[in-house]
């Protein structure tokens, strides 16, 4: 009797919340469009607190040397990259996080192809990150 009353607490819960209209969702593994020059990057989501970037690598595309001015979070969603960090750089494999103080120098080099989340705080801006993408 008290399993099937969790149950059905947890089918309300679930429909309270797909009903919630101040709920966002987005897939980072949906609608893939690699570019062939340069990593492609799209804004998945943007709450109150964050920014959901999703970075597109082919193998050996790269993103220069760069700062952000806030604090970063990075998750290799699928593939491996090269993280480098203050001139150390970082074998990253798909499920691994990685995150940054703000305005530490840093660069990502594709070695296969590659799916990243970046999370950015909200005060950073997305076009800042398409600025490091090189061809």
């Amino acid at each position: 009797m008290i399993k099937i009353i969790f149950v059905r607490l947890n089918i309300i819960y679930i429909d309270n919340i797909r009903n919630n209209k101040n709920m966002k969702t987005a897939s980072i593994l949906k609608e893939l469009n690699f570019n062939e020059t340069k990593p492609a990057i799209s804004v998945m989501m943007e709450t109150d607190f964050t920014k959901e970037i999703r970075i597109l690598f082919r193998k050996d595309q790269l993103m220069k040397e760069h700062k952000a001015p806030l604090p970063i979070v990075v998750e290799i969603v699928d593939g491996e990259i090269d993280f480098g960090v203050n001139g150390e750089s970082f074998h990253l494999k798909k499920g691994e996080l990685i995150s940054l103080e703000a305005n530490m120098p840093h660069n990502l080099t594709a070695l296969s192809e590659s799916i990243v989340r970046l999370t950015l705080s909200k005060g950073d801006h997305a076009s800042r990150v398409k600025e490091v993408t090189t061809s």
